[in-house]
């Protein structure tokens, strides 16, 4: 049975938990400070509670398998976990049957490689890359896009040799908040949202805005995320616990829906609920 119930429920669709014990974090260094020890469920169940989020989607954190079947089983032990995007090895000479083992368990949703932290800024449009998508979509995984803007042209290449894949773009593919240099993100994000199968996740934003973000900070960002994708492609993700290096889990949340408060009560529930089901639970086959 699906976990997702209806388009009026609130989803958190991006969330992470790691065990540091594993050992393959590499960008998760004691300099991270509060974000550098163990989360798990019972972390953030009371904060689901307290703002009215039934169910969340799982993101991986590390490039390994090993990682995704750490997060299926948590998974299948946390009823408001209602899927996974997890990792595999792009790269790998085997990766259709990877993926195909992979689809095997029905609550993983998506994978999504690093991207940002390719060494290749064109790894994406590798040729050789082809099998993964086309397995992908065999399979209806959905493709988390985890993109800085110089990465936005090498996805347009992605969506133009594949227009079936089910994708979304996390945390807004990440404009530089701190220089304010955004005329390129804009004109790249508006050019992606011509992809009408194509959604974006509004996550990571206060991130990206520094420890002095403010609501004006992020509203020119979120207006015009909302003009080129539309209420019916963005999806609310609360990037925990990572956002609480820059704010509370409360306080993203009471931003969004703030910026968001202009949309009709059909359209914020399809931001911060239904999007996320329609797109991830469709692809499963479970709508």
């Amino acid at each position: 049975m699906s976990r997702f119930r209806g388009d009026a429920m609130r989803i958190d669709a991006h969330q992470h938990f790691w065990s540091l014990a594993r050992g393959d974090y590499g960008w998760l260094t004691p300099a991270l400070g509060p974000i550098h020890r163990d989360f798990g469920p019972a972390d953030l169940a009371p904060l689901l509670a307290q703002h009215g989020i039934i169910s969340t989607i799982l993101v991986q954190a590390a490039p390994t398998e090993a990682e995704t079947a750490f997060l299926l089983d948590i998974a299948a032990k946390t009823p408001f976990v209602a899927g996974v995007v997890g990792w595999a090895d792009f790269d790998a000479p085997d990766i259709a049957e990877r993926i195909a083992a992979l689809a095997g368990d029905p609550l993983l949703v998506g994978l999504r490689p690093m991207v940002h932290d390719i060494a290749d800024d064109l790894w994406l449009t590798r040729p050789e890359l082809a099998p993964v998508f086309q397995a992908m979509s065999a399979h209806g995984l959905v493709f988390d896009a985890l993109l800085k803007p110089l990465h936005i042209a090498p996805m347009l290449t992605v969506l133009e040799r594949h227009p079936d894949l089910a994708c979304v773009i996390d945390h807004g593919a990440k404009p530089n908040l701190v220089t304010g240099d955004l005329a390129a993100w804009r004109e790249g994000m508006a050019t992606l949202a011509e992809h009408p199968g194509l959604f974006c996740k509004l996550s990571g934003l206060v991130t990206e805005a520094g420890p002095d973000w403010t609501l004006e900070t992020l509203r020119p960002i979120v207006a015009h995320l909302l003009a080129v994708f539309g209420p019916d492609r963005l999806i609310f993700g609360s990037d925990w616990p990572v956002v609480t290096l820059r704010a509370s889990y409360a306080q993203w949340l009471e931003a969004a829906e703030i910026l968001l408060a202009g949309l009709s009560e059909a359209q914020r529930a399809a931001v911060f609920g239904g999007n996320a089901a329609k797109l991830y639970l469709s692809q499963r086959g479970r709508q």
